[in-house]
């Protein structure tokens, strides 16, 4: 395990100074807030606090992401947009048939490396927070990977970063990790709670998938499969040299397409960094003429597990790495060979693990033994 802990030396991770909201929107009221939706993916002004001086539409924003799923709508865009846009009293509660702005404050850190497979790096990036007791979504994007938290655990994880061996390094205003020291089934030194107050974290991440699993089982939440979407993952071309207004229009014409017509799967990250990173259902990629317009393998597809998470409260932390650890870390006395490579997508209600095509028998077999361990 430490060999693979190492393998995140590399990595850096940023904090986007900015505070962000999460919005919940029930599909049945998706086209009621389709023109919000539109004016926030093509903004007539820069917001406050986005890029200034970026040269593309896709660079206005710290960050957004909008997800469009078979159970929900989810956003998360700055604070003061949501509430601009979308005109609902934050609430906490997740009991409504309309729009919600959650009332947590988010923050979002940006993760770069390599060094390991998607997968793994969901695994490794997500059981320091955990094991802290750090409520996290996580997203998966064509370039990087991205960690959202509630703004008032940013210092527990600037502790749970620091214990796994990262250090503020001013030059790269991001958090490196020089020495990993670490074992990924040492705990953090957060006190703290996880599931419950009455119970103590969990001081491995086997104990956290087990820990996982039965929460999962005892709010009868069971991972589902849509038969009927196949996913790519792609990404728009930096506004560089090798690029043209062509490239730019026919993405955003591309994005108004798929938007207008309420897809069935479309997940879309906007940075000032990174060009715009995607993932749609293939049937979607039709409306990206010409054919050269997106980057990415569009023979590649990925299928999405989707676990429903609506029983469960916002807070309710371990999860992602729950699952990752299950699949992409794999048995917990057997070799990692056996594991599968995944990319995870957090949203509102929903989390999303995406496998290749060849894995899935494979993945609906480890995440249906761990229900049936469940149970004894």
């Amino acid at each position: 395990m430490e060999q693979q802990s190492s393998n995140l030396m590399s990595a850096q991770i940023h904090f986007v100074n900015a505070c962000f909201s999460l919005v919940h929107i029930p599909l049945h009221r998706y086209k009621a807030y389709l023109q919000p939706i539109l004016r926030l993916v093509f903004p007539v002004d820069p917001p406050n606090g986005g890029a200034q001086h970026g040269f593309s539409w896709a660079n206005r924003y710290p960050f957004l992401n909008i997800s469009i799923t078979p159970t929900e709508c989810s956003i998360v865009c700055l604070k003061s947009l949501a509430e601009e846009l979308f005109n609902t009293t934050a609430i906490s509660s997740t009991n409504s048939n309309d729009a919600i702005i959650f009332s947590e404050d988010l923050v979002v850190m940006s993760v770069e490396g390599e060094g390991l497979e998607a997968g793994k790096r969901v695994l490794e990036l997500t059981s320091p927070l955990a094991l802290a007791g750090i409520s996290i979504f996580f997203i998966t994007t064509y370039f990087s990977d991205y960690i959202i938290v509630p703004a008032r655990s940013k210092g527990q994880v600037v502790r749970a970063l620091e214990d796994r061996g990262f250090r503020f390094e001013e030059s790269a205003e991001a958090y490196v990790n020089p020495a990993a020291r670490r074992d990924r089934n040492r705990s953090s030194t957060s006190s703290c709670g996880h599931l419950s107050p009455s119970t103590p974290p969990p001081t491995t991440v086997d104990e956290l998938q087990s820990r996982t699993f039965a929460l999962l089982e005892r709010h009868g939440i069971l991972p589902r499969v849509d038969a009927d979407v196949r996913l790519l993952q792609c990404a728009g071309r930096r506004n560089d040299s090798d690029s043209s207004p062509t490239d730019e229009m026919a993405l955003q014409v591309g994005l108004t397409k798929c938007l207008l017509y309420q897809p069935r799967f479309l997940s879309l990250t906007l940075t000032e960094n990174e060009a715009a990173s995607l993932l749609l259902d293939r049937r979607l990629i039709s409306n990206f003429e010409p054919n050269n317009v997106l980057l990415g393998n569009k023979e590649d597809f990925l299928i999405p597990i989707m676990l429903d998470l609506q029983p469960l409260p916002l807070e309710a932390t371990g999860i992602v790495c729950g699952v990752a650890g299950k699949l992409a870390g794999g048995p917990a006395d057997g070799p990692l060979s056996n594991a599968i490579e995944m990319l995870y997508l957090s949203t509102a209600r929903t989390g999303t693990v995406m496998v290749e095509e060849k894995d899935l028998g494979h993945a609906m077999e480890v995440l249906r033994a761990e229900k049936k361990n469940g149970e004894k």
